[in-house]
């Protein structure tokens, strides 16, 4: 993206939203009026236009979306850090067919910004790897990527 801001996930973008993938989450605190920031990996864009992720319905994320809707999710990818500012949602406070209890949030995009510094670019992704047992991590996560995908 070089420096531009867009409206909505570029066509590069969009794919790397829709499967599971490390994007930080930045929301107001609804205590303190300062930002939050938090690390989550269920996330699917749908469109160009949103991204919804899941988390534990009872996370400060949640109540801090409940009382300020501004959000902004830190994507590495694609060579570069991207910026994707919008205002989120809880289109579901219980996502059915996933034993845990997540909330399912919307986020309308309304920028995509490349944020990477002048002169740089990402070399290797953010990668990580679930500490519990491999069978129910890909279970959960199979769960609750197609319940976000229904929704």
């Amino acid at each position: 993206m070089g420096n531009q801001v867009e409206p909505k996930l570029t066509e590069e973008l969009l794919p790397l939203l829709q499967s599971e993938r490390f994007v930080t989450i930045a929301t107001v605190d609804h205590e303190t009026g300062t930002p939050n920031v938090n690390a989550i990996s269920w996330v699917f864009a749908p469109s160009q236009e949103k991204v919804r992720f899941a988390v534990d319905n009872r996370s400060r994320i949640i109540e801090n979306i409940n009382n300020h809707s501004g959000v902004t999710l830190n994507l590495i990818g694609n060579g570069s850090t991207y910026s994707i500012v919008g205002d989120a949602s809880v289109i579901q406070e219980k996502m059915d067919d996933v034993p845990l209890k997540l909330a399912l949030v919307e986020i309308n995009i309304k920028e995509v910004r490349d944020v990477m510094f002048y002169g740089a670019r990402i070399a290797v992704e953010p990668k990580y790897e679930k500490t519990y047992d491999a069978n129910a991590a890909a279970k959960l996560d199979s769960q609750v990527m197609d319940s976000m995908k229904k929704a």
